[in-house]
């Protein structure tokens, strides 16, 4: 019965994969996008009401042209690498949003927010596409469905534990299950969250560049965010996120590459 139960659990890995055409990678995806997206597309409206939008001003048209620009480079990538209808199924829409914080985001499906607090770290047209390639690239790579499916996996992999704590640990499944639950979040979620945002800075630095911004601004606005952030940001360790210093030294050895990708598209830099 166990074994059944462990080929059984294999066999829904395996065709609960897709692979992504932007990092070539099978990726786990038990929670198909049409039912991610609806909720998706509601939770940012509820988002939307409940906040201050920006309309009209210069720095919103400004997200909203570089945005189109961000799409346009992904589906012209997608056409050349033979996925046309990847993004049949996103609703684009770009944001921005009054707020300090040094923040935007990307919701599955397409829907993006701009903090207006983020803006001084961008500092111009170019670093905001560098942010806007970013959260893009989340929502291309599919990094929410990959994160709930991680999330059931560690269900799972609780469920299990605690099976396992009750037969041989009685006396101490407590004791168990809380170092399951430390163990599982510090050596696989968090690594896990790191690699998605370490994805997202190579996706996004593509497409930047595709869309025709150099993309050694990416590496200008992480320096400037490193600035502002001094002090205040906990170990990469124990981060869902990869170090400021870590996410300079990888996109500064990931330019060429990019500008490499855009002269395919005709795209060039000095």
């Amino acid at each position: 019965m166990r074994n059944n139960l462990k080929f059984l659990l294999l066999f829904v890995l395996i065709i609960s994969c897709a692979k992504n055409p932007f990092t070539g990678k099978n990726t786990m995806a038990f929670v198909p996008n049409s039912q991610i997206f609806p909720s998706a597309f509601q939770q940012y409206n509820q988002f939307l009401s409940e906040n201050k939008v920006i309309n009209g001003t210069t720095d919103a048209k400004r997200i909203e042209t570089i945005g189109s620009k961000i799409k346009t480079a992904a589906e012209r990538y997608l056409t050349a690498n033979g996925k046309p209808d990847y993004l049949k199924d996103y609703q684009w829409e770009y944001k921005l949003v009054e707020s300090k914080e040094l923040n935007a985001w990307c919701m599955p499906g397409g829907k993006i927010v701009f903090y207006t607090g983020i803006l001084p770290v961008c500092k111009d047209d170019a670093g905001i596409a560098a942010v806007m390639g970013h959260e893009v690239a989340h929502a291309l790579a599919n990094h929410g469905q990959q994160r709930m499916s991680a999330g059931l996996l560690q269900q799972l992999g609780a469920v299990g534990a605690a099976v396992a704590a009750e037969k041989y640990t009685p006396k101490y499944q407590n004791e168990a299950m809380q170092a399951y639950g430390a163990g599982s979040q510090v050596l696989g979620v968090l690594p896990f969250s790191r690699s998605h945002e370490s994805e997202a800075d190579m996706i996004g630095l593509t497409l930047m560049a595709i869309a025709g911004y150099d993309p050694i601004n990416a590496v200008k606005v992480w320096e400037r965010m490193s600035e502002l952030s001094k002090g205040k940001t906990p170990s990469e360790f124990f981060s869902t996120h990869p170090s400021n210093e870590t996410r300079i030294k990888e996109l500064t050895v990931l330019i060429p590459q990019a500008k490499a990708e855009a002269a395919k598209f005709g795209v060039t830099f000095k």
